[in-house]
């Protein structure tokens, strides 16, 4: 029989433990993590199919053969617990994430997880969450670790568990000769089936960015722009230029007022004569993927995390032209951009004032940028990596003063708000960066009498709000919709900036609006903002080139 009770006796009472056959337990847990853990899966195979139910009730049964095949070949005696338990926790963890925020767990996905932060991670461990995962692993997993196993001898088990499998992979055979069109035109024109099936799509990310960086830890740093050099500044002007970079977090363009959004969420960036930049377009969907893109001198068609690492970026060729080059983090590290830099993880302070809850605002950087702006005796560029939106956590990164669109979420748990919650919580945080950025080009401002000073500020990626049931951001590029894809784009020059660079201001405002740039651009109009010359320079992908008049020697 599969399942047999048995007696155990001891003390004054009788534990009676289920036996079951190795063969039945693996078609037992195949089953449950095929349906009980991938409802997106399922959910994305109804609507793709709907018009093919044979095919669909064909999937079934091929799915549940092939689950049963796998879970069969890992029932050795000694190892059939552990793998299934380790098959059930991977399976109950990421059903959460692609059940609850619509995530695709591809091997960028598995790297923003490696490469997050304690507080960042801790966002993320809800109530919520534990109580799905004592649901649908703990449950499970004491069940598994209750029952006995009956495994055969090891001639028998050998033979008997081949002719499972090959029974199992017939029926999938079978199935997917009957319904081969219909299933290869799906896969072709919805590539997110395959990436939802769980665990099959988290395992082989998870090896695929372990290979990966395996290879990318023997990779060593090629230079660029070691030609690199300052022309002289025109119009006379002889003070020190300073250039602030602000790399922005999750920050989408369809809810800045400065793109058209229907609120007012940048109402005091527009009173600062800012340019902005319309249908700009990320590199990535993610910090992990973006934020050395944006620094590379690859633009995205090009561009590996591997090419990022194994060269030199913008900031590198900014020092070989003697130019003062530093980071200030507020986020999870520079992703190595800053590895040759001076780096300071303003997180590590543990502020009180600025950091309540562990991760600190933004306004941490408002404390300390006045005494470095005052002491900058050359030619200087800082990077400032912003918190900014960063979800789920939105009612964190925002004070109550810029509380204003009410009632917004307070909760990591986004499914639980409403809509409008969400949205009213995330456009807080846009008001809070505008708030920042203003500040920061008022405290250049304040400085015009001896410094020449400029902003480029510019968001990694976008955000999900629960269009079309997805949440927070790390799409598959091929997959991501814009409001991931689309950044907020701006640009503030002094007068003496705009006149060392041979700017017309009015040419870049025209120019601005015209759209069409992305973060390919990022690289060359940073140069371009410092008057750097180096062969690696490309006028073609600087914003300000078309608006300058200046010698390129």
């Amino acid at each position: 029989m599969a399942l047999q009770i048995q007696t155990i006796r001891g003390g004054h009472s009788d534990i009676r433990r289920p036996t079951i056959g190795s063969v039945p337990l693996s078609i037992v847990t195949a089953l449950y993590l095929l349906f009980f853990t991938n409802h997106t899966f399922w959910t994305k195979v109804h609507t793709y199919l709907s018009a093919y139910p044979v095919a669909i009730y064909g999937l079934y049964i091929a799915m549940s053969a092939a689950f049963a095949a796998v879970f069969i070949f890992f029932s050795a005696k000694y190892i059939t617990k552990p793998v299934f338990s380790v098959l059930i926790i991977i399976a109950a963890v990421s059903s959460w994430f692609m059940d609850r925020f619509g995530a695709i767990i591809d091997s960028d996905m598995v790297r923003n997880a490696f490469e997050t932060t304690n507080a960042e991670a801790g966002n993320l461990m809800t109530a919520g969450f534990a109580l799905h995962l004592v649901l649908f692993a703990g449950i499970p997993i004491a069940l598994l670790a209750f029952v006995r196993i009956d495994h055969r001898p090891i001639l028998g088990k050998v033979l008997w568990n081949t002719l499972a499998i090959l029974a199992c992979l017939s029926v999938v055979a079978a199935v997917a000769a009957a319904n081969s069109k219909t299933f290869t035109t799906a896969v072709r024109q919805h590539k997110d089936i395959v990436k939802t099936l769980n665990p099959l799509t988290p395992i082989s990310s998870t090896i695929h960015y372990f290979s990966q960086a395996d290879k990318e830890a023997k990779l060593t740093v090629s230079p660029t722009g070691q030609d690199a050099k300052v022309v002289p500044a025109l119009g006379g002007v002889t003070k020190p230029r300073i250039t602030i970079i602000v790399a922005g977090e999750t920050a989408r363009a369809a809810n800045f007022s400065l793109n058209g959004y229907g609120r007012e969420t940048n109402p005091e960036l527009k009173k600062r004569n800012v340019t902005y930049f319309p249908n700009t377009v990320s590199c990535g969907t993610a910090t992990a993927i973006s934020i050395p893109c944006m620094f590379s001198r690859f633009p995205r068609s090009e561009y590996s995390h591997s090419k990022a690492l194994s060269n030199e970026n913008v900031l590198d060729v900014l020092v070989h032209a003697g130019v003062d080059a530093r980071w200030w983090d507020n986020n999870t590290g520079s992703k190595n951009v800053a590895d040759r830099i001076p780096y300071f993880d303003l997180t590590a302070a543990l502020d009180p004032k600025f950091c309540p809850t562990g991760e600190c605002r933004d306004d941490i950087f408002l404390d300390r940028l006045d005494s470095w702006l005052d002491n900058v005796t050359k030619d200087s560029v800082i990077v400032l990596h912003q918190m900014g939106s960063h979800g789920p956590t939105y009612h964190l990164r925002y004070t109550d003063e810029f509380r204003q669109f009410k009632p917004d979420c307070q909760t990591a748990e986004l499914p639980d708000c409403k809509d409008g919650e969400i949205v009213n919580a995330y456009d807080n945080t846009l008001l809070y960066t505008d708030h920042f950025l203003s500040s920061v080009i008022d405290k250049l401002k304040a400085r015009s009498n001896r410094l020449a000073t400029g902003l480029i500020y510019a968001s990694d990626h976008g955000e999900s709000l629960g269009e079309n049931g997805l949440y927070l951001h790390g799409a598959p590029y091929i997959l991501a919709p814009p409001e991931q894809t689309h950044v907020p784009f701006i640009v503030w020059v002094d007068d003496d900036f705009a006149k060392s660079m041979g700017l017309d201001t009015s040419c870049l405002s025209k120019e601005a609006q015209a759209g069409g740039k992305s973060h390919d651009n990022f690289f060359h109009s940073i140069l371009g903002m410092m008057n750097i010359s180096t062969s690696v320079y490309k006028p073609s992908l600087d914003v300000f080139s078309a608006c300058t008049h200046r010698p390129t020697a």
